[in-house]
């Protein structure tokens, strides 16, 4: 099957192992930014294959995991006042907030459901045209166009009780924070191919001669990302800092063009708190005054707080590469799928349920 079973094949993905342990001479430590390029690294067993003197750490690129305790209690809050149908993707429903989750707001009685679509949301607001209908959107540049034309569609539908209680994140200066911290570590960045099929490489070349610190746009099968991975330790052998596409076959220069300009409509960029990594300027999307009727938010006049968890979740310094999941004392233990401490455990593209589920 064309670019699919060539970018799983065992004799090239072997032969991309010895070739990085051939070229890495020096002690890397790399990460992947995105939780789907964890979960394939572990999963496949990667992690345990390259030579020891590469370290693989994981990013704060997974959406469910870096939205903070103050949006989860928003929409816990929301949930719970009648009259509102609140609809989100299924991993946001099991995400712990400082007032419980949304799984438990619905056992609570409050009208919670999933949907596989920002789109579908808008089918059940023009459906129910009693009730107010919010959409819990998350994620980084990926699924921000799909949220985009939900609120479009809602627009042009004349729909007055469909919102979006955002919480969009950017890749880009979530790569600048970690590489301006005092603890930094990280020689190398995986970036991800689908946040860069949207907006393009161009982002990336400042970071990458600012901090002097390679970064490759690579996918997510085994063989993509041995081929990132043996692009960057040739950059950092080489000591040379640059941005480099391998993942050409999907990623262009300048990303969708469509999609960005929908991007630039629906939202604006604001600062953003991130669960783990603080506030991080110019980080976030907020949906632009142009649509502000359809800012939940705003309609429903909701205040950030400065919520907090006191549980002894590590997933702060998880999301960062400080730690890797096992070493949280609550790995496993305390914390586990069925009774997660914190996002990264939760979520589909969570490290610690990489680790959980693939017995690392």
């Amino acid at each position: 099957m064309k670019y699919l079973d060539e970018y799983r094949d065992a004799d090239l993905a072997r032969s991309l192992l010895a070739e990085i342990a051939k070229k890495a001479r020096g002690n890397w430590v790399l990460m992947e930014i995105c939780g789907g390029q964890t979960h394939s690294l572990v999963k496949n067993g990667i992690i345990n294959l390259l030579p020891k003197n590469i370290t693989m750490v994981h990013g704060p690129g997974c959406p469910v995991c870096v939205t903070p305790v103050d949006k989860i209690d928003m929409a816990v809050d929301l949930a719970a006042r009648p009259n509102i149908i609140l609809t989100s993707f299924g991993d946001m429903l099991r995400v712990p907030g400082s007032k419980g989750s949304l799984l438990k707001a619905k056992s609570l009685g409050a009208d919670v459901r999933i949907v596989y679509s920002p789109l579908e949301a808008v089918k059940i607001a023009a459906e129910n045209p009693q009730k107010e209908i919010v959409f819990f959107a998350v994620g980084f540049e990926t699924t921000a166009p799909a949220n985009a034309l939900a609120i479009v569609q809602a627009h042009a539908l004349g729909l007055k009780n469909f919102s979006l209680l955002a919480s969009h994140v950017l890749v880009p200066p979530a790569i600048e924070a970690i590489l301006s911290a005092d603890d930094n570590r990280i020689q190398g960045f995986l970036a991800a191919g689908h946040v860069c099929t949207v907006m393009g490489i161009s982002e990336y070349y400042p970071i990458a001669e600012k901090y002097q610190t390679p970064i490759v746009i690579t996918g997510f099968e085994p063989v993509d990302l041995l081929r990132g991975i043996l692009k960057l330790v040739e950059l950092l052998e080489a000591g040379t800092p640059e941005v480099a596409n391998a993942y050409a076959r999907v990623v262009r220069l300048d990303g969708n063009h469509e999609a960005r300009e929908l991007l630039a409509d629906v939202f604006e960029i604001i600062k953003k708190e991130w669960r783990g990594l603080g506030e991080i300027p110019a980080s976030g999307l907020g949906i632009s005054p142009k649509y502000a009727a359809y800012d939940a938010e705003k309609k429903f006049n909701l205040k950030e707080g400065k919520s907090t968890m006191s549980n002894g979740c590590m997933a702060g310094d998880v999301l960062r590469g400080a730690k890797k999941p096992h070493e949280c004392p609550h790995f496993g233990k305390t914390c586990t799928p069925l009774n997660p401490l914190g996002a990264p455990m939760v979520s589909s593209e969570g490290a610690c349920a990489a680790y959980y589920h693939y017995n690392y």
